[in-house]
């Protein structure tokens, strides 16, 4: 592997104890044993492959036009690393299950749901066989399927290190929707059961595989924007359904600092190859709003840098939904607004140029967020390279989102370690 595996301790407790009263099975299933790993993990699948099929075709353009650009080779479907999608709610429906027809190395070949209606239903849709559709119950026989190689766990928060030890336990690389889990705990344990395992584990931070997003980060190398002095940045919606899982704590862990402020607090982080020191925080939360009885309503709060740049954050769950970032550097400053949605995301860039102030809109094609993603973690399954957001991405965040917490019930200042080797390599340009 092109990073050590650095973490070989496993858990002591396996049955490990979820904090703050969040939901958890009593018991897990025995381990499963290393002979059934997947079938594409035991033999090597050479990317190179996908280029031998590659069609080039001449030019038809002057040289004063912008040059065609071609598609990518996409894999065969064999070849494709097959995935299962577990829980099938929104997210999945709207936005994970489509974004197969648009990848290149990713294949989905597994449903996982509580619901084998809905389940069916989509399995119908999407040519996937009824002996490949999984309950909660029967998950842990994943391990049997050579056809999934990952699986991208798309349930609430509280489930995220349940379904991730249970899949690395199978034999499955793990693809994890943010936030990680719900407490520090969690993350290190489901880092050490996937690393047991010695199965891959991909935080799905989409933003740092979108090509706005690596733009500025190529920027911001380039050192185009002079020294970074801030980022200011508002991830908010407003939530109509008091009964909705993000609005229980049980489920969610935390309100909208834990479900989108983390938007935020990932933006500074890796836009900026930085990691705070300090934090500082607040959050509100009104009793007389149904919705707000278990989790906050809108949280604000400060990160400071070894640099000197400072990130000023805030995030709700009762605002018209807004979702945008603007990097202030010395020479220039650079925003997305939006920033965060799945779609329509829109750079602006203001700078001085011959003495006077102008006003850049780059045009960057964008590309289905969740395919590249996929993707992404294919290339690293075969290749056999650390994911660029392994779980210690994960579990940074979540011990920022702890820091914020308490200095906002303590009303303190929380100092951070700062740690090392967080991210993997870049992403592929040509995913």
């Amino acid at each position: 592997m092109e990073k050590e595996h650095r973490r070989n301790a496993a858990s002591d407790d396996p049955d490990f104890l979820l904090e703050r009263g969040v939901l958890r099975r009593r018991t897990f299933l025995g381990y499963i044993g290393g002979g059934l790993a997947t079938a594409l993990a035991t033999r090597s699948l050479n990317l190179a492959a996908a280029e031998e099929d590659r069609v080039d075709l001449p030019s038809i353009q002057a040289p004063t036009e912008k040059p065609e650009k071609l598609p990518a080779p996409r894999d065969p479907g064999g070849k494709r690393v097959g995935y299962a999608v577990v829980g099938l709610g929104r997210l999945a429906i709207g936005q994970v299950l489509p974004a197969f027809a648009t990848s290149k190395h990713s294949r989905l070949v597994a449903l996982v749901s509580g619901d084998a209606d809905k389940a069916m239903k989509l399995a119908h849709q999407y040519a996937i066989r009824p002996d490949s559709i999984y309950s909660y119950e029967n998950y842990d026989q994943l391990a049997d399927n050579p056809e999934v190689d990952a699986v991208y766990i798309a349930l609430p928060n509280s489930m995220h290190a349940e379904y991730t030890i249970r899949a690395a336990r199978a034999g499955k690389h793990v693809l994890c929707e943010k936030p990680m889990a719900v407490s520090v705990k969690q993350c290190e344990t489901m880092i050490q059961e996937c690393d047991k395992a010695k199965r891959m584990l991909m935080i799905a931070y989409r933003s740092q595989y979108e090509p706005m997003d690596r733009a500025i980060v190529k920027m911001v190398r380039d050192n185009k924007f002079g020294d970074l002095r801030e980022i200011v940045s508002m991830n908010s919606q407003n939530i109509g359904d008091p009964g909705q899982w993000r609005l229980k704590h049980e489920l969610a862990g935390g309100g909208p600092l834990a479900d989108m402020g983390i938007y935020s607090i990932n933006a500074a982080r890796f836009l900026t190859n930085e990691e705070p020191f300090e934090v500082s925080g607040s959050a509100y939360r009104r009793k007389s709003d149904p919705r707000f009885q278990e989790v906050e309503e809108s949280a604000h709060f400060t990160l400071r840098f070894p640099s000197g740049m400072t990130a000023i954050c805030a995030t709700s769950f009762a605002t018209h939904r807004s979702q945008f970032f603007r990097l202030h550097g010395s020479e220039a400053w650079a925003e997305l607004n939006p920033a965060f949605a799945y779609h329509g995301l829109r750079m602006r860039i203001g700078r001085v140029a011959n003495g006077e102030e102008i006003l850049e809109e780059p045009r960057i094609e964008a590309g289905d967020q969740f395919a590249r993603q996929l993707d992404h973690l294919s290339q690293c399954v075969r290749r056999n390279v650390l994911p660029h957001t392994p779980g210690e991405e994960g579990l940074q965040d979540m011990r920022i989102i702890e820091a914020i917490y308490e200095s906002a019930r303590s009303g303190t200042v929380v100092v951070l370690p700062v740690p090392s080797g967080i991210r993997g390599p870049d992403p592929a340009e040509e995913i």
